[in-house]
């Protein structure tokens, strides 16, 4: 028999919850959607990278989020040979160059580390040093496109009806794994024709298309498979499916289709905005259908659309 407990929603009470749970090596939900925060792994760490993990838990970060900011400062302190209180601004510029020089890391990364130190040691340690640091600028590359035909080849590649219906669900409305994966069966509106993506990157919500085509299929889905709660439930009862099968799903379907380019899921995505652009689609409703937060994220895809340079002719044909 389960029994439920209310407490009041206040920082000090989920601080002693976290940490209680940290000491026992147990699992935590934290929230209705998102995944577990907490489990054994943490259970061995240092008291400050405990407290970096609670803080961000308490500020609502997912759990990539958290996963890589306590990464790249536990990397950090083993490099340096030193605690948080004696990092200097060189011990974080050494760990940065040697990551760069050793590992060949790209300026995202690079990127993600610096906001991952400047969290720790501006917000939580309050030391201002580490607002010297400047990111190098992005790598300017053109993301991976499937033409329409490659994207139909993987997806008859997959006799399995659930995975078929999880990558269709993606191409088709254009998701972040991450967005797919945490699917509640609820977040899906067949009568108004749309789906709603709760909490997504940013913590905000959005709506975005639900195929005339794919609503076929998962109403199918549905009847058989009959979820309780999340769209694709994983093994464990009460869990969702685990973003590395999806991933495995995805490299065994692209493999079976023939295809030779190098792509991960998230080309679905990619895919998906640029055929819309292609035909025709305002890039700005296109921007709200993927929520970026500026039209630029989204203008990437004019320089991969082929819809306008296929109407162009090289001097050679003419």
């Amino acid at each position: 028999m389960s029994k439920t407990w209310h407490i009041p929603n206040r920082k000090e009470y989920l601080d002693i919850i976290l940490g209680s749970a940290i000491n026992l090596g147990a699992e935590v939900y934290i929230g209705d959607r998102d995944p577990i925060i907490y489990h054994a792994e943490a259970h061995q760490e240092k008291e400050y990278l405990m407290e970096l993990r609670r803080e961000l838990t308490v500020r609502k970060y997912s759990m990539n989020t958290i996963k890589s900011y306590v990464r790249c400062n536990r990397d950090l302190l083993k490099h340096a040979g030193k605690k948080p209180e004696e990092i200097k601004q060189d011990d974080i510029t050494a760990f940065i160059y040697s990551e760069i020089s050793e590992k060949m890391i790209s300026a995202s990364t690079v990127q993600i580390i610096i906001n991952a130190v400047k969290f720790y040691y501006g917000e939580m340690l309050k030391k201002s040093f580490i607002y010297e640091i400047k990111a190098p600028g992005k790598d300017k590359k053109l993301p991976v496109i499937l033409s329409k035909n490659e994207v139909t080849a993987i997806l008859e590649s997959i006799a399995n009806l659930k995975h078929k219906t999880i990558m269709m669900l993606i191409y088709s409305a254009g998701l972040r794994l991450n967005e797919a994966i945490t699917m509640n069966k609820r977040d899906i509106d067949f009568e108004r024709g749309m789906i709603y993506i709760k909490c997504s990157k940013g913590r905000k919500d959005r709506t975005t298309l639900l195929s005339v085509k794919f609503s076929q299929l998962l109403k199918k889905y549905l009847s058989i498979y009959k979820p309780e709660k999340w769209l694709f439930e994983g093994r464990e009862k009460g869990g969702h499916i685990n973003a590395r099968s999806v991933q495995h799903i995805f490299e065994r379907a692209v493999k079976k289709a023939g295809i030779e380019k190098k792509v991960t899921v998230h080309t679905l995505r990619h895919s998906f905005a640029t055929h819309l652009l292609e035909q025709g689609v305002d890039i700005r409703y296109i921007q709200e259908l993927l929520g970026h937060r500026s039209p630029n994220t989204t203008m990437i895809y004019t320089h991969v659309s082929t819809g306008k340079i296929k109407n162009i002719k090289s001097p050679l044909d003419i």
